[in-house]
């Protein structure tokens, strides 16, 4: 700062002792006098907002280098020109980094839960289905059989693949069924729940003594190693790697999901010493993505977290998919692993610490118009569709989904939750013809086209149904995708890069950082209406067999 006060009295002294001279060359009244002064005035007026420029952005690269740049307070000269005209944060987005994610879309549909009571849920039949794994054996080695008597946290069946990951009933009962799929493959294993809940005996263990070895085979034992995902691909974490980091968002953007402020009352200890159990496997941090967009602040017992490094993200969804979050934070390279998972997951595994038993209970949001009350109820993972819908509607001709509306799955009325899910939407069936509705867009509909005036009612919600309003055309090139996903990487080449197998591409246009949900709201979009979930998951796959 100092050098530039020095250039710019150096240039006052300049200007006066040109002015002097072409004084003295020339009359004052000399035409040509006024023309050199003004050009020497202009270039000084270039030169000194270039220095200011300069001095500007070497201090904020200072600050990013110093650890100290918030993404509140402008360490720079001037206020950046986004800084001008973005929104005002709320008050209690305070104590992290906030990151200003300006992509994306919010898509609003009617059929959100209201209040935040929750009721017990009348769930009879539970399963635990090996397709949810990604990179599972097709065919693992089931333990029990019909007929068995289990308790909650008993194994019901392993991965030849890694035998030491176990998995484990979500609840006590009697095995009812072990269902088979395509090229008899196991889909799904059900259990019958005991009135009475009965759990397997937990041995404790000494988190400040014992070592991060002992640590990794307690949770591989008790069938919590479950609950930890990696990327890139997604797949059940490995025992045997230590995360760079591991990260878990606190908040969920997407259509209808449940505010995790809700699920986590009253559940702030197994929430805290969950993350306490992961510090202890990273030699990295533990990231916590905290919502800058509500008006209400976030639950305190995330605000409070202990043992990790809070972020702030403000804009539309997809900012709360863990996937963008890492990419802001810490992006994945080439031969990095990190580990994510969700608050309910981190609930269970300090869950059994703290309850000295495997826990799944998991705190559901019933979505959708098509219900007659939308609410949050209290069950287990794993729970029957049927069950947890009973007496909400009538359901002729819906869709039930597990998940979101956007990277859900869908269920038939007889199936089950997915394994990492705490939501199930229902939605209208669109198996109906619209004609000419791409040229008289009448019926209002959720859309990120100008086409509709959508964007003239920011706050109006909708009622969605699965009408995709076209089929399949040729992959053009738009720009869509790129506008919807907030991260710098170009989906439409890396999705051509799939279809053609150049793995190259693949991996220098960013495909480690990408999972499902992240370029859900992209196949929403997309005007060629491509299955790009289902082209990034071959693309993940194939990447994971070549090692």
């Amino acid at each position: 700062m100092k050098n530039g006060i020095t250039k710019l009295a150096f240039l006052i002294f300049f200007l006066n002792f040109a002015h002097s001279v072409t004084a003295q060359s020339s009359g004052e009244g000399d035409p040509s006098n006024y023309f050199i002064v003004s050009l020497i005035a202009v270039a000084a007026i270039i030169l000194i907002a270039v220095i200011l420029m300069i001095s500007d952005n070497l201090m904020r690269i200072e600050a990013k280098q110093l650890g100290v740049d918030d993404g509140i307070v402008n360490y720079g000269l001037f206020p950046k020109i986004n800084d001008i005209f973005r929104s005002k944060l709320p008050k209690h987005v305070k104590g992290g980094k906030v990151f200003f994610l300006k992509r994306g879309h919010n898509i609003l549909l009617e059929g959100k839960p209201s209040g935040n009571n929750i009721e017990d849920a009348q769930v009879s039949t539970f399963a635990l289905q090996p397709p949810n794994f990604i990179g599972m054996s097709p065919i693992p080695k089931v333990v029990v059989e019909k007929g068995d008597e289990v308790k909650a946290g008993d194994v019901l069946f392993f991965d030849k693949k890694r035998p030491e990951i176990k998995y484990v009933s979500p609840v006590s009962g009697e095995v009812i069924a072990v269902n088979r799929g395509a090229k008899r493959s196991i889909a799904e294993v059900v259990v019958l729940k005991d009135k009475e809940m009965k759990y397997r005996d937990v041995k404790p263990f000494d988190l400040e003594k014992g070592s991060r070895e002992d640590l990794v085979a307690y949770l591989l034992e008790y069938g919590a190693w479950s609950m930890i995902q990696q990327r890139p691909y997604n797949i059940v974490a490995e025992p045997g790697v230590t995360p760079k980091n591991i990260f878990i968002s606190t908040f969920d953007s997407a259509p209808l999901a449940p505010d995790n402020n809700t699920v986590v009352a009253g559940r702030g200890k197994a929430f805290q010493k969950g993350l306490d159990i992961l510090n202890k496997l990273t030699d990295g941090k533990v990231y916590l993505g905290l919502d800058a967009n509500s008006k209400h602040a976030p639950s305190e017992v995330f605000t409070n977290a202990k043992g990790v490094e809070k972020n702030w993200f403000n804009g539309p969804h997809p900012s709360g998919n863990v996937g963008v979050q890492i990419h802001h934070t810490a992006s994945i390279s080439a031969g990095d692993k990190v580990w994510t998972l969700g608050v309910q997951e981190v609930i269970t595994i300090g869950a059994l610490f703290t309850e000295g038993r495997y826990n799944s209970e998991r705190i559901v949001t019933l979505a959708g118009k098509e219900l007659d009350i939308p609410k949050y109820v209290k069950t287990y993972q794993g729970a029957n569709v049927k069950d947890l819908t009973a007496d909400n509607g009538s359901f002729e001709n819906v869709r039930f989904i597990s998940g979101d509306v956007l990277s859900g799955q869908s269920k038939s009325e007889n199936g089950f939750l997915n394994f990492f899910d705490d939501q199930l939407t229902v939605v209208k069936e669109g198996d109906y013809y619209e004609m000419f509705g791409w040229l008289l867009p009448l019926k209002p509909r959720p859309s990120v086209s100008r086409t509709f005036p959508n964007f003239l009612f920011p706050n109006q919600k909708f009622t969605a149904d699965t009408n995709a309003h076209g089929e399949k055309r040729a992959f053009v090139m738009t720009g869509q995708y790129e506008s919807m996903l907030p991260m710098d990487i170009f989906p439409q080449h890396l999705m051509k890069s799939i279809i053609v197998n150049d793995f190259e591409r693949m991996e220098g246009l960013g495909i480690y950082e990408l999972s499902e949900e992240d370029v859900a709201l992209c196949e929403f979009a997309c005007t060629s209406k491509q299955p790009l979930q289902k082209i990034l998951r071959e693309g993940l796959d194939v990447m994971r067999e070549q090692g």
